[in-house]
This record gives structure tokens, sequence and C-alpha cells, in this order.
């Protein structure tokens, strides 16, 4: 039997949203965000920093392909601007954390990590169309729905953006530096 602690993290999810807030462009308060979230009949909501991180806990019976379907739809219509909207479970959070190729030890420099966000699994000619792509000294490793990412320089500065795997994958993706990532997982436990 789990404990209580467990039984309620079950259910605790991760919205993340993709280009909100950057450069006073598609602004959308925290607060109201979290209204949003509200209507919906999430419940203990909070959010982590301006850039659209949304932990959630979800009593639905719907997939997290649907909740995230349904949040765009709901700030499209509130907002009139497309959010590209990615969910995930806390448990799959913290499993992508564990199982990142990169990050192995104290000693990793964690500037250098970061975690893609795909909303769906990519299908398998898109991950033999990507794996002729070799952009060194920047690495990257595709696992489900994650894609792991180390880059030797800026990030911004990559060419394994956003954009990159959205074209070669066919499927949306965001992407957060491992230090939101690691505070997104500590705080959905």
């Amino acid at each position: 039997m789990p404990c209580l602690n467990e039984a309620e993290n079950m259910n605790k999810k991760i919205a993340i949203l993709r280009g909100i807030n950057v450069g006073g462009r598609r602004k959308i308060l925290m607060a109201d965000l979290k209204l949003l979230f509200e209507d919906f009949g999430f419940n203990n909501i909070s959010t982590y920093i301006q850039s659209g991180n949304v932990i959630f806990d979800d009593t639905t019976e719907i997939s997290d392909l649907e909740i995230a379907n349904t949040i765009e739809a709901a700030i499209l219509n509130k907002y009139q601007f497309t959010v590209p909207v990615i969910v995930v479970s806390s448990k799959d959070l913290v499993k992508a954390v564990k199982s990142n190729p990169y990050y192995q030890g104290e000693s990793v420099d964690i500037s250098k990590l970061h975690l893609t966000f795909l909303k769906e699994k990519p299908s398998k000619e898109g991950l033999q169309k990507i794996a002729s792509y070799n952009y060194e000294p920047d690495k990257f490793v595709i696992n489900g729905q994650n894609v792991f990412i180390f880059c030797e320089g800026k990030y911004h500065q990559s060419k394994l953006t956003n954009n990159f795997f959205e074209r070669k994958l066919a499927v949306s993706a965001t992407t957060r530096n491992w230090k939101t990532v690691l505070k997104l997982a500590e705080l959905s436990k």
C-alpha cells in the first residue's frame, strides 16, 4: 500500500508552455494561468518562473496529450495567440532526470545540459531522419519523448533548437535548461 505522499503524487503533472513572456511577447500572467487551470478542475496549482511551468494535480481521466491540447485551445481562445503546451507526469519527469546520459555525477556542469520535451513520441521515420545529423561539439540523445542535449557553448547558439527537432521529427517541442528541469522534478514530488 503506497504512503499518502506517493498516492497524492501519482496524479501530479507538469505543463510546460513554449514561448510565453519572452521578450515582451505572448504575455500571460502566472496568476491568470493558474486560474485557467482551476477552470478545468485541476488542484494544487503552482507555477515556477514566468516562462510557463505549471505544476498541478490531475484527477481527470484524460491523457496528458488531451490535457495539453485543451490548455492550448483555452489559451488561443482567451489570448488570441497559439502557445504549444506539453504535459508530463511527475513520475516521467523524475525518470527522465535519472536517465539523462549526460548527467553523470556531481562534476557535471549542468549549465551545458538541456531537456527538450516532445509532445508525442516521434515516428521511426523521424528518428531515422534525425540520426544522421551531427552538430559536434553539441550532442543529443532521444529517449521516448525526451531529447537530452549537451551544448558545449550557449544553448541559444546551438543548432539543436526546438525548431530543428520539430522540423525533423514532426512533433511539437519545448526546451528547459537542466537547472529548471531539476527544480520542476523537485517541486512536483
